[in-house]
């Protein structure tokens, strides 16, 4: 006989939006249960946001080590440098499994019972559970939160397996591989792509469309540009991967030019985006309203049926880990009765290259199309004393904001290291910050955060070290 549980909040999924709402959920006092099928943490933590960080650092530092082989500005002279791959994937498992191990700890801590297996959803209250071992589990609850996260995109004539990696699979290779072809140069091939070439690796990048990061503007992508041709790495952009094989490589057609060519390559890296995790957990029996691939929600985070509520990627863009954290805390404080939407001023987005690039609220093009009457300003990090220091010039950053009355609208930034500065553009936003009060603001000398103040007092025509 199947045994069976009530619970008031029952969350699919212990990515970064599930464990967050379940643990905030447990904090609040509501009875909750969590489903995850493989590890808590999610994609996230196991095989994206964290390990692609931990190797991008460890493929920074082995190169920086090679460029000092013959000696740096910096006076520092190493013998030629080497590289373990094995002991750098044991040292990101460490960091993962540590942090996947405190998310399990932080669940206990807040009551959530945590089920491992995977959930089939029979209806809206009514989930069973298969454990990794034993009988099923039939668990009854009055509120049901998807966060079932999302998959990488497979290509029909590439599928994942062997030579074709997913990001998965370039995040914990076996050896490194003579020649990559990354397939994709929006952030996840790019991120990847550049963190191999800095361990030595041949990497060529195949786009269909005719520049690097189509979803940021090109001014933001130009030093990212500059510095893919300046690493070594080959750009084969408006061009399009018709199949693989192993004995040839990777065939690709050129439709401008109406021509065909061949890559050679050992393993392809494929990176051309990632779908909501829909399918094979009873979703279609819902029969939620739906956008698109996604399942639609209104501001408060609710699907189409009462008391099924969706976080994260499951619907839709944009998909980022902190997105679905502060879904998931909304949820659960609506759950225990508190009154809460989820509407933010802006939503910061990190791309993870060298250099990095970071974007907040409205860029120049998109106030504009918005019909609203704008002023931008940049400063420069070859302006900036701290950046010099780091040997980091290339790059700025930007500020939009109203002509009327200032108020700011959008951040963005290039460069190394900005990723550091994407809560201050986002807290400024939130706030309704203006020019003056970041302008006025006292910054710490010497700080990359220097080119935000200077962005700001530029803007008012005030600029100082430009």
């Amino acid at each position: 006989m199947t045994k069976e549980i009530n619970t008031k909040l029952l969350v699919i999924g212990g990515g970064p939006g599930g464990y967050v709402a379940a643990i905030r959920a447990g904090q609040l006092g509501v009875p909750t249960v969590l489903v995850e099928g493989a590890q808590l943490g999610g994609t996230c933590l196991n095989i994206g946001c964290i390990p692609s960080k931990a190797l991008i650092h460890a493929a920074h530092a082995f190169e920086q080590a090679r460029h000092q082989v013959k000696g740096s500005p910096l006076g520092i002279r190493v013998q030629e440098p080497s590289i373990d791959i094995a002991q750098t994937v044991h040292w990101k498992d460490g960091i993962v499994q540590r942090l996947t191990g405190g998310v399990g700890a932080l669940l206990r801590k807040a009551g959530v019972q945590v089920l491992a297996g995977w959930a089939h959803i029979d209806d809206g209250k009514t989930v069973t559970v298969q454990p990794h071992q034993g009988e099923p589990l039939r668990v009854h609850c009055e509120h049901l939160l998807l966060a079932t996260g999302s998959e990488p995109v497979e290509l029909p004539s590439m599928p994942f397996g062997g030579a074709i990696w997913s990001s998965t699979e370039a995040l914990s290779p076996d050896t490194l591989p003579k020649r990559l072809v990354v397939v994709g140069a929006g952030y996840i091939g790019l991120e990847l792509g550049m963190a191999y070439r800095k361990l030595g690796v041949e990497v060529t990048v195949v786009e269909a469309i005719d520049r690097v990061l189509p979803t940021y503007d090109p001014e933001l992508t130009q030093p990212v540009l500059d510095a893919l041709k300046k690493s070594g790495i080959t750009l084969h952009l408006g061009c399009k991967v018709q199949g693989w094989d192993a004995r040839h490589g990777v065939h690709v057609r050129n439709d401008t030019k109406a021509e065909d060519f061949t890559l050679p390559a050992d393993r392809v890296l494929v990176a051309v985006g990632r779908r909501p995790r829909t399918a094979g957990f009873g979703l279609e029996g819902l029969q939620l309203d739906m956008a698109g691939r996604h399942v639609a929600i209104d501001a408060h985070c609710r699907t189409s049926m009462r008391n099924v509520w969706a976080i994260g990627d499951v619907t839709g863009e944009p998909m980022l880990a902190h997105r679905a954290m502060a879904q998931g805390e909304c949820v659960a404080e609506q759950v225990a009765g508190k009154t809460r939407r989820f509407e933010p001023m802006a939503i910061p987005a990190v791309c993870f290259t060298d250099p990095e690039v970071v974007v907040a609220g409205r860029t120049p093009a998109e106030a504009k199309a918005a019909g609203i009457d704008c002023i931008e300003a940049h400063f420069p990090f070859a302006a900036n004393g701290r950046a010099m220091t780091l040997q980091a010039t290339s790059g700025f950053v930007r500020v939009v904001a109203r002509k009327d009355n200032h108020l700011i609208l959008g951040w963005q930034a290039v460069g190394q290291g900005v990723a550091e500065l994407a809560a201050a553009f986002s807290q400024s936003i939130e706030m309704g910050a203006r020019l003056e009060d970041v302008a006025h603001t006292i910054h710490a000398h010497p700080t990359l955060g220097e080119a935000v103040q200077e962005a700001a007092l530029r803007a008012l025509g005030q600029a100082l070290h430009v």
